[in-house]
């Protein structure tokens, strides 16, 4: 079951880094074509950054995208790196889940609490397993010094 969830989560990805990049184009050629400025900063400077936003974020979703993909296609779990970028994939919706109730409705929360419920879901279904101390069976069974 964990290798389809990989691949939905590296679809979900990937759908999230074009959104994500959609929005923020459109938000610098709104602040671009109105010459809007806020506390004194140059239009050209805040489209700017709403362009290189896009451009961050969206190769960011597509990284994490990739090592979703890279699960799913080998069944292994990620790597140290992989899992650490996945972490930080699943706080960033986290966080951009909770702004989004207020400035876009609880369509957009929804819409990130369900990527963020798929990375989690792919991180936990190829956590590494628990090292079984010395003195507990494999199997879960109480150990007969134990009682």
């Amino acid at each position: 079951m964990r290798r389809p969830i990989a691949a939905v989560t590296a679809v979900a990805l990937v759908v999230d880094a074009c959104a994500v990049a959609f929005v923020n184009v459109i938000l610098g050629l709104a602040v671009k074509r109105q010459n809007m400025s806020l506390a004194g900063l140059k239009p050209k400077a805040m489209s700017s950054g709403a362009f290189g936003a896009a451009v961050l974020f969206g190769l960011f979703l597509l990284v994490c995208a990739a090592f979703a993909a890279r699960a799913a296609i080998t069944d292994r779990g990620p790597g140290r790196v992989g899992r650490i970028v996945l972490v930080v994939c699943a706080v960033v919706h986290g966080v951009l889940g909770a702004f989004l109730v207020g400035m876009m409705g609880w369509l957009a929360f929804a819409a990130m609490m369900v990527v963020l419920a798929l990375v989690v879901a792919t991180l936990m279904s190829y956590a590494p397993p628990r090292p079984v101390p010395a003195d507990e069976p494999p199997d879960g069974s109480p150990s007969p010094t134990t009682g």
